[in-house]
């Protein structure tokens, strides 16, 4: 019966004893053995967040394909569902708890002059159009009309070069970014740097997650009204926000290919107050890390999901559900960094999120690497898949965000989209004559 419980190769990440002492502590263990218990019940839930196109019932023949004579009698779509309503979300939370955090690399991607660069964003993920839904995920009123689909909101504090979970929230989406954001807060440590965009520079936020130990680096409106307290050397200045002192910086970015130049003016505020240890022109560069966390909602929501609605149909078991993806997305990026940190100078960004994904659902089906041979590999199969296919180094980003695809034809934007690469210099101007 406890056969099919295993991820694959990953499941030495989470191995048995660790999804044992979850249900230990959450008071989940089965009082009798069942066809699906409860341990079985957790791998399934991880293994249908990496197999997101495929119901339960199919998720489980993954599971037993490469079992051969161990496989047990196949449970009916009625004893999986009951299976996961017996489970309940909590041991998944404390799954997940367990495993997020930033990845341990000796890698020097995520790092700047000795503070972890971490980044945080929101975004949304449709759950089905239920009456049980409905009564806590509303639709959300979008630009072109009502949401078809009742939406969750999901706030993540990332760690910028792995690209690693260190905290996530979610809920409503009739919940505000801001608020979910305030209680990442707690996530936070003194000798983190964060990232975020001009949806949290709000003054209250700002002291809200500065009093945590971190520092900061925000974004914010380049017309608003900052009096300057002290003026700096390299142009920028202090001003205070609230509690808070800030150093203000303004900057203009250019960049420039074979089609021209485009300028944007950006405004910068920090709470690295030292012009000398901390540039403002490698501020304004490091800035640009931000998209880690954009890059990592592109590979739950499209890689994993493929832009697919959620399974559940309770609330409960949506909040299962999303702490079972999470979990399956922070352990497919520990897999990862594993891989690249065995090849010293290999760039974090370079390892294919799409290549792990495939190779982690390959070593479900065979039921390989389960447990782990005398020598230890921390590489492992999916490691050298990863490392086999390195994606080259970043390149100059120099189009502007747009939608590619539309939500419908009717709305098309960007009908003619420029996909051309072009060879870009990037100018930062500092400005000197703020208010």
């Amino acid at each position: 019966m406890f056969a099919p419980g295993h991820l694959g190769e990953l499941t030495r990440i989470i191995p048995f004893e660790m999804v044992d002492e979850v249900l230990a502590q959450t008071g989940a263990v089965q009082r009798r053995i069942r066809l699906v218990p409860a341990r079985v019940t957790v791998y399934l839930l991880l293994a249908a967040a990496l197999f997101a196109g495929l119901g339960y019932r199919q998720v489980f023949d993954r599971l037993c394909a490469g079992l051969a004579d161990l496989a047990p009698v196949r449970p009916s779509g009625s004893a999986l569902r009951q299976a996961r309503q017996r489970l309940g979300p909590a041991p998944m939370k404390a799954l997940f708890d367990l495993v997020r955090g930033p990845a341990a690399t000796i890698a020097a991607a995520g790092r700047w002059r000795g503070l972890r660069v971490v980044a945080v964003d929101g975004t949304l993920l449709s759950v089905p159009d239920c009456p049980a839904n409905l009564a806590v995920f509303a639709r959300q009123r979008l630009g072109n009309g009502i949401s078809g689909y009742p939406q969750l909101r999901l706030a993540m504090l990332v760690a910028c070069g792995t690209r690693s979970v260190i905290g996530a929230v979610f809920g409503p989406a009739t919940t505000g970014e801001l608020e979910y954001v305030r209680r990442l807060a707690a996530d936070l440590r003194a000798g983190m740097l964060l990232l975020g965009d001009r949806n949290f520079a709000a003054a209250d936020l700002l002291n809200r997650l500065a009093a945590s130990g971190a520092d900061l680096l925000v974004r914010c409106k380049s017309g608003r009204k900052l009096p300057p307290v002290a003026r700096c050397r390299d142009g920028s200045f202090l001003a205070r926000l609230g509690g808070l002192t800030v150093r203000v910086i303004d900057a203009e970015i250019s960049i420039a290919t074979s089609r021209g130049t485009r300028t944007g003016h950006y405004r910068l505020l920090t709470t690295l107050t030292d012009p000398a240890s901390h540039p403002a022109a490698e501020l304004v560069r490091l800035y640009h890390e931000r998209w880690e966390v954009e890059t990592a909602y592109a590979e739950l929501k499209s890689t994993i999901l493929g832009g697919r609605v959620l399974r559940a149909r309770t609330p409960q078991g949506i909040e299962q559900e999303v702490w079972a993806l999470l979990t399956a997305y922070q352990v497919l990026r520990t897999a990862m960094t594993d891989a690249t940190d065995s090849v010293p100078g290999t760039d974090p960004d370079r390892a294919g999120f799409t290549t792990a994904l495939a190779a982690a659902r390959d070593q479900l089906v065979l039921a390989a690497g389960i447990t782990a041979d005398t020598v230890i590999d921390l590489v492992g199969v999916i490691g050298r898949h990863v490392l086999g296919q390195l994606l080259p180094a970043r390149r100059v980003r120099t189009k502007d965000r747009i939608v590619k695809r539309a939500i419908s034809k009717y709305n098309a934007r960007g009908p003619a989209i420029d996909r051309t690469t072009y060879k870009a210099t990037i100018n930062i101007n500092m400005l000197t004559d703020s208010p």
